[in-house]
Formats: C-alpha cells, sequence, structure tokens
C-alpha cells in the first residue's frame, strides 16, 4: 500500500518520533543506526544527557495537561515528550546496559572556581520544573537506570562512567546534542544527536568543528562557550580557533606562540592569556568522578543493567497523568504476551494461508512481529492462489457490509503503477491476498492470471451499492483505472477520516494505527529492505507479502470501526467528511485528465530567461571586480561582506553572514549588487522549476502534464500541489505570469478561469459582523477604497492610489496577523505610524477587532477554532509556555477560520460544478484548482453556459453574510483568462 502521510497525545508520538529520529534514518525501521547492528561481540553502554532531553522534550510540546484543556491541571507535555523520546531511543539503539544522566540541583565545582558559571542562563521554567519529578519517576518504572549525582553536572557523570567502560572495552552511544561532550570521544566513544541525525565519531568531531576531539576542549576555551557564560577569547571564532591549533598544535602552543599572531586577533589572545586555564578547566568533562554510591560494583556496570518495565506502575502513572493511547497500548503489549505460546505452536491452515503470528519475522517459529515494543494482533491472511479459493472470497466479499481494499504496486505514481497483488479485509483478524505479479521462485505456480482475478473482480470493484473502504482511495483508483477498472462504491476512506478528525496529525496507515489501535504493522522497508539494498515489492517472498499486504487491509478496517463513531458524533465534521470524500473523486479526474501545456512556448521562455541570466550575471561580475556563482551563498557573502565590505544584517546559525532573501532585499535598498542577485534568484528558479522541468513532466501516453493533488497537507483544508507543483507559480513579476501562457487548450477549446474575488476579506466580514465591512460588500464598493476612507477620514472618491495601497495592505496583513513592525515594512513607514494606522482601522471597525480578541479566547479555551461550516482547525501551541510559538499560534488562530472557510467554499464549489457538469452532460473539463481559483478546459459550444452558470454555482454553494462573487475568464490559454 502506498498512502500519503500529512503535514494532542497520539499526534505528539508521531510528531516528536519525526523530530528526534536521524535525518538519515527511516521513522518506521527498527534501527535507525547502523552503529547498533555491528557484528562486533563487545557490550554497548548507551549514557543518555537526560538535562538534554528534558529541554527538548518541554520546548517540542504543547501545553498538555492531565486533564485536557483544563489550564490549572498538572503540565505533562515534557513528560510525554520524554516518554515518547526515550521509547524511540530504546527502537533504534537497543542496548542491555543504559542510564539516563540528569544534573542535579545546586552547585559544582564550577561555580565555586568561577561564580559566574551559568549565570546568565534563565531559570528553568516553572512547568518544566514540575514535571521532573514525574519524568524522572517513568524512567525508572521503565527499567531504566537513572542517576543524579548532587554536586557533579551529568556531563561528568556521562564523561566518567564513558571512560570508564571504554577502558573495559566498551562501546559507548552518548545520547545528547551537547557539543561539549565531543571531547569524549575516541575509538570507542561515540555521541549522536539524535534530533539533528549527527554522529560525532572521530571524523564527524574533526570534519564539524575542523579539529580532532582530544583538540576539542582546546577549541572551545579559544571559542568561549555563552550558554555556559565562559568567555573565550573576544574576536575568535569557530574559524579562527580552528586555524591556529591546525597551526600550532594544541592550546598550550598557540600561548607559546602568541607573540608571533598578529592583528586585532592576535591583541585580543595576548589579552586572554591569563584567563585562558580557568577557562579550560572550566570546559573540562570530568572523567574521573566518584559514582560508587550512586553506581554500586564500579568499574564493574552491572548496575547500569536495563531491567524488566513495572507494567503494573506505568499503568497507574499513564492514568495518573492521562496518557490513554499509553495506557492502551501496554494493555495490547499485555494480550500479545498471553496469546504469544499458542500461535508460537499454531500451524498454518490448509490451503495457502500466511499467519501474521507465523509469517511476520519469516517463518514459522517466530511467536509475534514485534514493532517498537508494541505487540502486533493476531492475523490470518488467505493467499489467494486458486480458483476455489478466490470463488470463496468472492462470496465473502459480495456479503460483506464494508469490504477495506488495498493494492501493492510496481510504482507511487499513480498513472504508471501496475499491480502486484490485491488485498482484502472484511473483519478483524481475517484478510486476504490476491497476488499478481510476484516474481520469486515460490510465487510459480501459486498465481492466477491476472486478467482472470480481475475479470472475475470486475463486477464487484465497479458495483456503486457494494461498500467499500480504503486508505488514500484516490491511488488505488487510479492503479485500478491504469487495467481498466473504474472503481465504485468507495464510501470511506481512513486517510480523509483522520484529516477531518484531527489534520493537525500524521495520517498515513502506520501513524493511524499506533495512534488508535496501540499496534504497529509491518513496514515497507521490513518487507523490502532499505536504501540501495531495497528489492521490488515483487520480490518479496510470497507469504511474506501476503502477511504485509492482509495486515495493510485488516488494519484500514479496524481504524475505520474507531474513527467512524467520531465522526458519526459530530454533525459539522461528518459533514465535512463527505465533502473530502466527495472531493476525492473530483480530484481523480482532474489527475486522471491532466492538463495541456505549450512545450515549445516553455522552451522559447527558457532560452529567453537563460540569457537574461547569463547577462546578469556578467553585469554582477562587473559590479563586484571579480567572477563568483550567484547560486553560492558562500561566494556572494565573500563578495558582498569581504570584498565590498556591505554591512552584515544578520547571521546563520553557524555564525555566518546571512544572505537570505530578506538580508538581499534590505541591502537592495542601497546597493546595486543584491539588487541584481535577487532578479538572478528570481529568473534561475522559474528556470529551474518551470521552463526547463515542465517539458520533461508530460506524460507521454497522453501528452499532458497530471499534477497530484494532496488533501490530508494544510490543516486549512487547503489542498496542495505536487509533481509538479502547479499552485506555487509564481504571479508577481512579468516572467512568472508568462509561465501560465504555456498551459493551453486543445484545438477547438479555450481556458476559463473563475476566481473568488475577495473571498477571505469577505468572510472577515461575515465571521466578525462588522458594519462597515458588511455594508462596503452589500454595496458592492471597492472595499479597499472604502477601508481606506473610513481610516485616513475622507470621502471615498477622494482616497488616491497610495491611500488606497496602505488600505489594501492593512485588510490582508490584518486577516494573516501582521504586526506594527510588519506593516511597516511592508509600507516602507516607521513603525509608530504603521501602529497609528491599524489602532485608526479597530477604531473604525471595532467589530474586527472583537472577532479577533473573541478567536483567540476560543483557541485558548478549545485548543482549536473553526471554519464556518465547521472543520476544526486545531492549534497545539496557543496554550505554549514558549512565547514566540504562542504568538505565532495566536496568530494562525485569527487566519484559519477564514483561510478554512475559502478552502471549504472552493472545495464545495468543486463538487457543485463537476456534478452540475455531469447532469448536463458537457465535455468540459476541470483541470486545476489554485487557492481560489478553478481553471476549465471548455469547448467553444459550451463556453456561454461555463460562463452563466460556474459563477452562479459558486456564488450559490453557502449563504454568507455578505454575498459571494465568483469572476470568470476566457483565453486561449491560462494567463490570458486572467
Amino acid at each position: 500500500m502506498h498512502a500519503l502521510a500529512a503535514g494532542a497525545e497520539a499526534a505528539i508520538d508521531s510528531a516528536v518520533f519525526l523530530l528526534l529520529r536521524p535525518r538519515h534514518g527511516s521513522p518506521r525501521c527498527r534501527h535507525n543506526s547502523t552503529m547498533t547492528q555491528t557484528a562486533s561481540s563487545e557490550p554497548l553502554l548507551v549514557l543518555v544527557d537526560g538535562s538534554s532531553y528534558l529541554y527538548r522534550a518541554y520546548h517540542a510540546m504543547p501545553d498538555l495537561r492531565a486533564v485536557p484543556g483544563d489550564p490549572d491541571s498538572a503540565p505533562t507535555g515534557a513528560i510525554r515528550g520524554m516518554v515518547n523520546m526515550v521509547q524511540a531511543l530504546r527502537k533504534s539503539h537497543p542496548t542491555d546496559h543504559l542510564a539516563v544522566v540528569f544534573d542535579a540541583a545546586g552547585p559544582t565545582f564550577r561555580e565555586q572556581l568561577y561564580p559566574e558559571y551559568k549565570a546568565h542562563r534563565a531559570p528553568m521554567p516553572p512547568d518544566l520544573r514540575a514535571q521532573i519529578e514525574a519524568i524522572q519517576e517513568w524512567v525508572r518504572l521503565s527499567g531504566l537506570p537513572v542517576l543524579v549525582v548532587p554536586g557533579v553536572e551529568a556531563d561528568d557523570v556521562i564523561g566518567t562512567l564513558a571512560r570508564c567502560a571504554a577502558q573495559q572495552g566498551w562501546r559507548v552511544l552518548i545520547i545528547s546534542g551537547d557539543k561539549d561532550l565531543s571531547q569524549l570521544v575516541d575509538e570507542r566513544i561515540t555521541v549522536i544527536d539524535t534530533m539533528s541525525g549527527k554522529v560525532r565519531d572521530r571524523a564527524g568531531v574533526q570534519t564539524e568543528f575542523g579539529v580532532p576531539p582530544h583538540l576539542m576542549v582546546d577549541y572551545q576555551a579559544l571559542v568561549g562557550d555563552a550558554v555556559d557564560n565562559v568567555p573565550g577569547v573576544d574576536k575568535v571564532g569557530p574559524k579562527t580557533a580552528a586555524k591556529w591549533l591546525q597551526q600550532y598544535g594544541s592550546l598550550d602552543a598557540i600561548v607559546a606562540h602568541a607573540d608571533e599572531i598578529g592583528g586585532a586577533a592576535g591583541a585580543n589572545l595576548r589579552r586572554a592569556l591569563s584567563w585562558l586555564p580557568t577557562a579550560r578547566q572550566l570546559l573540562t568533562i570530568r572523567t574521573d568522578c566518584d559514582l560508587r554510591d550512586h553506581v554500586p560494583g564500579l568499574p564493574a556496570l552491572d548496575a547500569l543493567r536495563v531491567r524488566a518495565p513495572d507494567a503494573a506502575a506505568l499503568r497507574a502513572f499513564y492514568e495518573r497523568y492521562g496518557f490513554k493511547g499509553l495506557v492502551r497500548a501496554l494493555a495490547e503489549a499485555e494480550d500479545g504476551d498471553r496469546v504469544q505460546a499458542g500461535a508460537a505452536t499454531a500451524a498454518p491452515a490448509a490451503g495457502d494461508r500466511a499467519s501474521l503470528a507465523l509469517e511476520g519475522d519469516g517463518g514459522p517459529g517466530a511467536a509475534t512481529t514485534e514493532r517498537g515494543g508494541l505487540q502486533a494482533a493476531p492475523l490470518q491472511v488467505d493467499i489467494v492462489s486458486d480458483e476455489a479459493t478466490l470463488q470463496r472470497w468472492l462470496q465473502r466479499l459480495r456479503a460483506a457490509p464494508l469490504v477495506a481494499l488495498d493494492t501493492e504496486t510496481t510504482s507511487l505514481d499513480e498513472l504508471q503503477a501496475r499491480l502486484v497483488g490485491i488485498s482484502v479485509g472484511v473483519e478483524s483478524g481475517q484478510a486476504a491476498y490476491i497476488p499478481l505479479g510476484h516474481t520469486g521462485a515460490e510465487a510459480v505456480g501459486r498465481q492466477l492470471p491476472l486478467a482472470r482475478v480481475l475479470a472475475a473482480l470486475r463486477p464487484w470493484l465497479e458495483d456503486a451499492a457494494a461498500p467499500k473502504c480504503g486508505q488514500h482511495t484516490k491511488y488505488d483508483r487510479h492503479v485500478f483505472a491504469n487495467h481498466g477498472i473504474q472503481v465504485q462504491g468507495y464510501v470511506h476512506d481512513t486517510l480523509l477520516q483522520s484529516y477531518v478528525l484531527e489534520a493537525h496529525k500524521p495520517h498515513s496507515l502506520d501513524s493511524l494505527v499506533e495512534r488508535h489501535l496501540g499496534r504497529r504493522g509491518l513496514s515497507y522497508e521490513d518487507v523490502c529492505g532499505k536504501g540501495a539494498a531495497q528489492i521490488p515489492f515483487a520480490a518479496v517472498p510470497l507469504p511474506r507479502a501476503a502477511t504485509y499486504a492482509g495486515e495493510d487491509a485488516e488494519m484500514c478496517l479496524a481504524v475505520h470501526e474507531v474513527l467512524w463513531p467520531r465522526l458519526q458524533a459530530a454533525p459539522a465534521l461528518l459533514r465535512i467528511y463527505e465533502l473530502e470524500m466527495a472531493v476525492s473523486a473530483v480530484l481523480w479526474r482532474m489527475e486522471r485528465h491532466g492538463v495541456l501545456i505549450d512545450a515549445g512556448e516553455l522552451q522559447r521562455q527558457s532560452v529567453e530567461l537563460g540569457q537574461r541570466i547569463r547577462a546578469l550575471e556578467a553585469e554582477a561580475h562587473a559590479l563586484a571586480g571579480v567572477a563568483f556563482n550567484l547560486g553560492s551563498p558562500k561566494q556572494i557573502a565573500e563578495v558582498c561582506f569581504e570584498r565590498l565590505g556591505l554591512p552584515v544584517l544578520k547571521k546563520t546559525p553557524a555564525g555566518a553572514p546571512s544572505t537570505d532573501e530578506e538580508v538581499l532585499e534590505k541591502l537592495a535598498e542601497d546597493y546595486p549588487l543584491p539588487a541584481l542577485i535577487l532578479q538572478h534568484r528570481t529568473l534561475a528558479k522559474l528556470k529551474g522549476t518551470y521552463t526547463d522541468k515542465l517539458p520533461a513532466m508530460v506524460n507521454p501516453a497522453t501528452g499532458r502534464v497530471h499534477t497530484r493533488f494532496a488533501q490530508a497537507v494544510a490543516v486549512t483544508g487547503r489542498l496542495a500541489s505536487s509533481d509538479p507543483n502547479l499552485q506555487n507559480i509564481p504571479i508577481r513579476t512579468p516572467e512568472g505570469r508568462r509561465i501560465r501562457q504555456a498551459f493551453i487548450a486543445p484545438p477547438g477549446c479555450c481556458i476559463v478561469s473563475a476566481d473568488y474575488s475577495q473571498i477571505e476579506l469577505r468572510i472577515m466580514a461575515h465571521l466578525s459582523e462588522d458594519p462597515a465591512l458588511l455594508r462596503a460588500f452589500a454595496e458592492g464598493q471597492d472595499v479597499h477604497r472604502a477601508t481606506a476612507a473610513e481610516v485616513f477620514g475622507v470621502d471615498a472618491s477622494q482616497v488616491t492610489p497610495e491611500q488606497r495601497r496602505y488600505a489594501k495592505t492593512i485588510n490582508f496583513g490584518l486577516i494573516y496577523g501582521m504586526s506594527p513592525y510588519g506593516l511597516a515594512k511592508a509600507l516602507g513607514i516607521d513603525a509608530s505610524a504603521a501602529k497609528a494606522y491599524i489602532d485608526r482601522y479597530f477604531a473604525r471597525f471595532a467589530g474586527v477587532q472583537a472577532y479577533m480578541e473573541r478567536t483567540r479566547a476560543q483557541a485558548r479555551s478549545l485548543g482549536y477554532v473553526e471554519t464556518v461550516f465547521g472543520r476544526r482547525l486545531y492549534l497545539p501551541d496557543i496554550r505554549s509556555p514558549n512565547g514566540p510559538r504562542r504568538s505565532a499560534a495566536e496568530r494562525a488562530a485569527i487566519n484559519a477560520p477564514m483561510q478554512g472557510t475559502a478552502a471549504d467554499l472552493i472545495k464545495m464549489s468543486m463538487v457543485a460544478v463537476q456534478q452540475a457538469l455531469d447532469a448536463a452532460g458537457c465535455r468540459t473539463r476541470m483541470v486545476l484548482q489554485v487557492h481560489d481559483e478553478l481553471v476549465f478546459e471548455v469547448p467553444q459550444d459550451e463556453l456561454d453556459w461555463v460562463r452563466r452558470e460556474v459563477p452562479r454555482l459558486m456564488a450559490q454553494v453557502a449563504s454568507l453574510r455578505v454575498p459571494l462573487v465568483a469572476e470568470v475568464g476566457v483565453g486561449a490559454n491560462w494567463e490570458q483568462a486572467h
């Protein structure tokens, strides 16, 4: 099965796991790091920097509470984050010996040595402090050793244990994002940052810092540590420190040659000579701490052996803090343990059957398939390899009230994919797999002919009265259509059920199964491998392939049985779900039809863009006085800041001068070279992304480009377009707009664009019920002119173009939560003037301000806001103690109902217009949906009907307090239709 994954408690499982997994690994892979999978017999010790994990868990999470929605109940976000982080770690780096090390309260020797040590650190947030005891309790209940040593920092505990283990021949993995621990790295000790995926072994440290691990203390002493308030040498950064150490070999040697080092850096070094020994002492991690009272038996490490978790105490813990999903997962795991013995001795059923308990990990004798500590449910899968079994399953399909249908295919490309197999699920624990294209030797003679199977299934597949469900059904409909079958009767899609109920969470079947069933099945990587060693699904041994495929169908049905009652209990969400199901069918038709492009026009544009790009490069080289690569941020920085001496406005996280778009736009106000670089970037992107790429994406079988529309991505309900993305063609420049000239109609047809007029402002008027806005739209006024008249206190007829521009910026800016600073930047005025405009706006449009305050309050109370039609837009950070994240969530709370309502309206229009086209027997085809616009391919003899009916249908899909208006344009290509 190929399912598209999207963009409170259950969401945290996947969100934190994705946040923490190594970037080079798979989120569902049992072991993310090859480092723990060597054939070495050396024992492994894993040391977890618990203090680092604490903060990461806290800042990664929304403001969860033991009683959801009750801000006075105990905070639980950091606890839940820590649970997930440690569980993910246990799966990715399994070992029998592990310790989680936390800082103890109180001073250490470093404060005695230097009272200003860590003096600038902000105090720990009270909500985090309140969760530390519970976090440490959970670690202990999970069977993991916890170390908190008074008077000793966690780094020193880790350093001592790491060196002790390494000296005894152990391999050591330190799990931390703290670069200070790099000084411990040697041939046996490695530091892994599970957040960024960085592996700091000897080579990794050298590559990252420019010095080997044994010089890291010297390097840190020169650079200093701002986090711990340890000064280094003034104005000496990472590059200079690494260069000196490479040249002289050590800090002591640098000090000995301090008089030879010239410039300001040398002078600063000489001023710091008396301080450097103290800095090095503060920054050196101790490896000789006396830990015998906390790790009995040292130097032996038996005290750090992982024990069995206390299941009963863990259940009570999870119940105390409201972690229902974890309670359920714990119960499922215990149930799996109880059935394990029976499953292990079971024999395969007669005929061809694959049992998950037997085949899940490769064959008879494997009692269960363990996926991250969760036990898989018993599952019986029939392999349909003969006519009698096929007929028996056809009878079951016709008799079942609902059948989960899934495909295994040759490709993720919907229009290219061919069937390898079909799986169906009809009840819990029961599924069938019909192999059709397997190539392994064991599949010979065990597959019915493809044509025979499809002929037998066709009446049921194309029966609209035979109810079916699936996960991302649009994909499977394409696959069957590739074989000439138009599947009817899809009444449910678990991907869309999840999207409507919990848009802010992942929607892959794996995620849904873990979240709602407390189970975990085989992953695609489990059966096919990964990376260069991955094999096609057709080459997977048949019993294992059947287990994987049957599991998908059975789990899909089980997830539906959980989610469907929740939708039925929420009438507004049920209507949104019905809308999404209808939209999925419309999108399938749009994707299948595609859009015609003029490849020759794009090639001409590409040539012209190439000429302009080369001219810009020549001009830029002349301005700089040197040739350089305009596509290289590093070379741009060298030219702008080192050669030309332009002011550095911002730095990257690594400390280098930034050359991002915001910086270049600011510099372009005063300097010509940044303006040229921005022009170059814009044109190069147009050429690379569109004029060069689109012709190569034409499907040779249809002569068209077929974009993929994704529903379950944007939390606001907006559609996303990919492969190619046709929703983000830049239209602010003439060159960008010209791209749309290449989207054409076939002979005898034209392109029609139907676009909602000022839809989000109309929705704002509806939601806020502001009298002035309602009046402007009711009277058909130019709303920006009307706003300018109100804000500037003049008659509408006296509004100047500049005033209208200001009003337009204010209108749209406030929808997106623009601050006075943002408005000042947009208008090119100072912040005090921008604030005055905003104040004047709210004084004249008091209803808008009241709506915003009301919406923020609702968001804080419920954790979500709603569209006019009831779509829920969740805001996990709305109660976050992190100020910037909370402010961003408050801005989103204002905009989301408008953007989400606009998404609902355009989707309602798509369904209404398609139904009208079908009812009228029209040949007109909807080919694109872009934001608030629908694009059609219209035969000339249907043009009048489309121009009349489409805007009428779009205006009448809903009744708001202001009229909806859709404007229609016609042309030979998409650009002309605007």
